[in-house]
């Protein structure tokens, strides 16, 4: 006769849920500390400074400085907003805000350590493609629409 399996209980589950967190946690916290310590530096009156107005090197320089100083999505929207307001392009906006919380350099290793090389270098090159594509059809959009 065959054995019918039975679903795991939920204390089994949570048990390992948090024995992951807890193995993953000084990970996290060196990341969010290494992030934390970019921003810090890199003020957006410096990041201003980058960007000459011209879309396709905006859209460049905003992907590998957001790529660089990886964040928090909901923090996003204030960051984004107060970039707009130094006169930084819509471009460079779009493209820093995607990549700032799709992508994530200092992230790498710990990814590596998780997903395997392989994945992580497919993930960003393909998080890199499409950001640029995404934030240059946001602004076209936005503008044909304005």
């Amino acid at each position: 006769m065959k054995k019918i399996k039975t679903r795991p209980k939920f204390s089994r589950i949570l048990k390992q849920a948090v024995f992951s967190i807890y193995y993953m946690l000084p990970m996290i916290l060196g990341v969010l500390g290494l992030s934390a310590i970019l921003i810090t530096f890199i003020k957006p009156e410096q990041v201003k400074q980058v960007f000459t107005g011209m879309p396709l090197t905006d859209t460049i320089y905003g992907l590998f400085l957001g790529a660089i100083m990886m964040g928090n999505a909901m923090l996003s929207y204030i960051l984004g907003g107060e970039l707009l307001k130094m006169g930084v392009s819509l471009y460079a906006v779009t493209a820093f805000l995607l990549a700032w919380v799709s992508l994530g350099i200092v992230q790498i290793p710990m990814e590596i350590e998780f997903f395997g090389k392989k994945f992580v270098i497919v993930r960003n090159a393909m998080a890199i493609i499409f950001t640029l594509i995404t934030s240059l059809l946001i602004v076209v959009t936005y503008e044909a629409i304005k």
